[in-house]
C-alpha cells in the first residue's frame, strides 16, 4: 500500500498553532503574535494539511485541541523553548546596543509611567526598538512572549533575575460633590469586573464596601477613575494614576492597600546590551 506523501512542516505554521493552543482563541493568538486572526486560521489549516491530521475542533469562539493537537502542542512548546534559547545565545553575544526588546506590564502602569521612560531610551539608544504590551496576565518569559516583565507579584519559580522596584499605594477616591451629598452608609463603589475578583485590589475593595454595592465594574482602570470623577461612586485607585486635575478627592489619609512592583527578566538575556539599557531605565524610573 502506498502511504501518504509527507509534506515538510513550515515552522512558522507551527508557531502560529502554538499561539492558538496557548491562548485558546483565534483572537487571543492573533493578539499574542501581532497578526490578523485570519492569518492564525490559515496557518493552522496549513499545518493540519502538512500533517494530514485534524489538530483543532472549532466550536464557536473557543478552540478545542484534538488528541493529535494536544500532542503536537506539547512538542511545539519544547521547540519554542529551544528556539528561544538559541536566540538568546545570539543576542547575548552582541556588544552593540541594538535590537528589539518586548516589555509586558499592567495596562495602567504602562500608560501612565512607562511612556516617558521608553521615549528616553529611544532618544539615547536609537538602535533599540521597544514593544510595550499592556496586559494583566503574566506573560511567559520562557516562551519569549516578553523579554522583560513588570509585575505586581513576585514570580514563585523560574530562572529569572528579579528586582523589587518599589511599592504602589492605593487609596479610596471620589468626587467632592459625591462626598458632600452622599453619606458613607449610602456609598456605592466602582471596581473591577469578574475577571479580577481574585486580585488584592478587588478583595480589599469588597472588604471596605462591607455589603454596600459595587455598582459599576470595568476591567479598565482609567474608566473607573473617569466614572468616579463624574460622581458615580467611590473607587480604589493606585495613587500614580490620579492627577491633580482629575477632580477626585482622597477619602482617607491612610493607604488602604500597598502592592509591590517587581521587575523580572530571564537570566539568560539580562546582560544583553539592549535588554540591559531598558532594565536600567526601568530601575531608575520606577525604583526607589
Amino acid at each position: 500500500m502506498i502511504g501518504r506523501e509527507f509534506t515538510e512542516i513550515d515552522w512558522d505554521d507551527l508557531r502560529h498553532f502554538l499561539a492558538l493552543a496557548q491562548s485558546g482563541t483565534l483572537l487571543g493568538a492573533a493578539k499574542l503574535l501581532g497578526v490578523e486572526h485570519a492569518t492564525i486560521s490559515r496557518r493552522v489549516s496549513s499545518l493540519e494539511a502538512s500533517l494530514g491530521r485534524k489538530l483543532v475542533d472549532r466550536r464557536g469562539r473557543r478552540i478545542i485541541l484534538t488528541p493529535d493537537g494536544e500532542q503536537v502542542a506539547r512538542h511545539a512548546a519544547l521547540v519554542a523553548v529551544q528556539t528561544a534559547a538559541i536566540e538568546q545565545l545570539a543576542r547575548s553575544s552582541a556588544t552593540e546596543v541594538r535590537g528589539h526588546v518586548r516589555i509586558s506590564a499592567p495596562p495602567a502602569l504602562s500608560s501612565v509611567l512607562l511612556a516617558k521612560l521608553i521615549a528616553a531610551v529611544r532618544r539615547d539608544h536609537p538602535g533599540v526598538q521597544i514593544t510595550l504590551v499592556g496586559e494583566k496576565r503574566l506573560a511567559s518569559l520562557n516562551r519569549r512572549e516578553a523579554d522583560i516583565a513588570v509585575r505586581m507579584s513576585r514570580p514563585e519559580d523560574g530562572d529569572y533575575s528579579i528586582v523589587k522596584l518599589g511599592e504602589t499605594s492605593f487609596h479610596l477616591y471620589a468626587s467632592k460633590t459625591y462626598l458632600d451629598t452622599v453619606p458613607p452608609s449610602d456609598w456605592t463603589f466602582i471596581g473591577y469586573d469578574e475577571t479580577m475578583n481574585a486580585s488584592p485590589q478587588q478583595l480589599r475593595l469588597s472588604e471596605l464596601a462591607a455589603g454596600r454595592p459595587i455598582a459599576v465594574r470595568s476591567s479598565v482602570l482609567e474608566f473607573q477613575a473617569a466614572t468616579a470623577s463624574l460622581g458615580a461612586g467611590v473607587v480604589m485607585l493606585p495613587d500614580f494614576i490620579v492627577p491633580e486635575s482629575s477632580g477626585l478627592q482622597r477619602i482617607e489619609n491612610e493607604q488602604v492597600l500597598t502592592r509591590e512592583v517587581w521587575l523580572v527578566v530571564h537570566s539568560d538575556i539580562k546582560d544583553v546590551p539592549s535588554v540591559r539599557v531598558v532594565v536600567d531605565a526601568l530601575r531608575t524610573a520606577l525604583g526607589k
